[in-house]
């Protein structure tokens, strides 16, 4: 591993090879968490100094440091963090450990009730604390998720370069993590419209919400960057925008090694699924009740699908949550559980002839990059970052929002056109090597950690000298 001495510390030259503390959520679950996940190996592949700091620790990897929050806590605090810290491994981050945070903190029980979002996790004060040896730069992800202090970031922010990867918005708002149709966020929130949004709250205190994280923001110094030119957008007309050093877009990329076309088949075969069906797919965790997902929409279509007589053998595959089949007309419904390994989700996509993707509310799902990379043409709502990663017509279509009739119309039109779906797949798996390939984001993300520390050091060299000479 190179290493020179890291800016925080005053040293003399850029690393060559970073040392990188990424902060999430959990390690192995996915969506935004998987994100960072893939970064964290890829780095550590490539030789870096590569850590996670998170709320939820779900893999027995030792570069996962699980963020403590009983360290320096004294009786009662004491004893409900590790009351938490139990509950937690059994429980994940739902509600029993909810509550047995509200426990430990009990001035998180005050903000409970009065609609304050929640920022009382003491480690996160010790968040540089966690790695073997100093990081270079922290690089945060979602901070939502009952784990992190956001207070902390003005102080982070001073200690050393500090990234920002937004996956949806709640950074930007008084509670929720994506807004739909309401634009109150741009002047302050308040008279909230729907309280129920994830992350929910209890009163309207989106107004005091908004404006703890305006004075937060303004006494930080951030780099920003959005998967999508959609969120990026909104983080420049948002109050975040002042502490924003430098902003960039970086596309999330997905690793081609897993997700690539592949004999359908066997894949079938592999998964005991019929070879002669039409397979229809779609993918999210929670998939009926998820808030950002449209499943009514996707099962008004299939709905429609099904009173084609043509339907006959037509399988649509729910992975994502357990349940027991169903049938509506001519076509099957099959709901497969949420599968934690890769490799299982790739052969999904490999076997399907077609990958629907309702959604309500988007930032740049995975799910649709992991389809393109396999082959899988898409049929998918344009929402949020979509269209900024299906080309209409090209390697999927795109849909209106909430209409079931369009989304039917265009899966059926490339199920009764085999040659077109096949060319739609191959043009789709083209399009993922060129612009959404893990490699490249990472790419994208190591040139510019180099270029924020030689700006960082450049600044702290300055001050140092400015500060002798004031001696």
């Amino acid at each position: 591993m190179e290493r020179s001495l890291s800016g925080n510390s005053g040293g003399g030259w850029v690393a060559k090879r970073p040392y990188v503390l990424q902060v999430s959520t959990s390690d192995i679950s996915g969506g935004a968490q998987r994100v960072a996940w893939n970064l964290f190996r890829c780095y550590r592949d490539r030789g870096h100094g590569s850590w996670l700091a998170v709320g939820h620790k779900l893999s027995s990897d030792p570069d996962i440091h699980p963020i403590s929050h009983q360290g320096g806590q004294r009786g009662w605090s004491r004893f409900g963090w590790a009351v938490h810290a139990m509950v937690q491994r059994l429980d994940g981050n739902g509600r029993f450990s909810r509550w047995a945070h509200l426990l430990a903190e009990p001035r998180a029980l005050v903000d409970y009730f009065h609609g304050i979002e929640d920022f009382n996790y003491p480690g996160t004060s010790n968040l540089l604390g966690l790695t073997p040896w100093p990081p270079d730069i922290v690089h945060c992800h979602n901070l939502h998720g009952g784990y992190f202090d956001l207070r902390a970031l003005s102080w982070l922010s001073r200690q050393m370069p500090t990234v920002m990867t937004l996956h949806d918005a709640w950074l930007l708002s008084g509670h929720c993590a994506h807004s739909f149709d309401c634009e109150r966020w741009k002047i302050g929130c308040g008279e909230c419209p729907d309280l129920t949004i994830y992350p929910a709250i209890r009163q309207d205190s989106t107004a005091t919400n908004w404006q703890r994280k305006q004075a937060i923001y303004g006494q930080s110094r951030f780099y920003v960057a959005t998967p999508s030119k959609w969120l990026m957008d909104k983080v420049e007309q948002s109050m975040l925008a002042p502490g924003v050093v430098e902003a960039r877009v970086i596309p999330n990329g997905v690793d081609l090694t897993i997700f690539r076309p592949e004999d359908r088949i066997k894949t079938r075969a592999s998964l005991a699924l019929p070879q002669e069906a039409k397979i229809l797919l779609f993918t999210a965790n929670g998939i009926r009740a998820n808030p950002w997902k449209d499943f009514q929409t996707l099962r008004d279509a299939i709905g429609r699908l099904a009173e084609r007589t043509e339907a006959k053998g037509f399988l649509f595959l729910a992975l994502g949550e357990a349940g027991l089949a169903e049938r509506m007309g001519q076509v099957e419904i099959r709901f497969v559980p949420y599968q934690q390994s890769p490799e299982v989700v790739a052969r999904y996509y490999q076997a399907a002839d077609v990958y629907i993707h309702a959604a309500k509310a988007e930032t740049f799902p995975n799910t649709i990059l992991e389809a393109l990379a396999c082959g899988t043409p898409v049929v998918a709502t344009a929402v949020g970052g979509i269209p900024e990663q299906i080309d209409d017509g090209v390697a999927g279509f795109l849909v209106p929002s909430r209409d079931a009739r369009a989304l039917a119309s265009r899966v059926e039109y490339l199920l009764a056109n085999d040659e077109f779906c096949q060319r739609m797949g191959a043009r789709a798996a083209m399009v993922a090597r060129e612009r959404f390939d893990l490699r490249c984001q990472a790419d994208k993300y190591l040139e510019w950690y180099k270029s924020i520390l030689k700006r960082w050091q450049t600044q702290t060299l300055y001050r140092q000298v400015e500060s002798s000479a004031n001696i």
